[in-house]
């Protein structure tokens, strides 16, 4: 009984370290792709790329399929952001799709 009890706790505590190692992966990469986006020579469409590829790197292609970027003011400043829907990890990496929201956001770069 307490093998088990001891067996489920070690478990449980393995899911919870990849549930956050897969979203500090996820957001760290949509941070990668905003500051990639607010280049002042890069398009909105090579961040989402950027972002899609670490993503896609780090933890599988199930996790980079909704990669949006936008303009927006972050804080008073024009920014690009990058929001990143993937699955939570609940059991291994199996889990309902698009539960894991998160943002990256950089300040746009100008010619000048």
């Amino acid at each position: 009984m307490v093998s088990a009890l001891l067996t489920l706790l070690t478990l449980s505590v393995m899911q919870l370290a990849l549930v956050l190692h897969v979203r500090n992966t996820v957001q760290d990469a949509a941070a990668e792709g905003a500051r990639y986006a607010a280049l002042a020579d890069n398009s909105f469409a090579e961040g989402v790329e950027r972002t899609e590829s670490l993503i896609t790197a780090a933890v599988g292609p199930a996790y980079a399929r909704n990669v949006t970027v936008a303009s927006t003011t972050y804080l008073g400043h024009p920014a690009a952001v990058v929001t990143v829907s993937a699955p939570l990890p609940l059991i291994g990496l199996i889990g309902p799709d698009t539960v894991l929201e998160v943002r990256g956001h950089a300040a746009l770069e100008t010619l000048d």
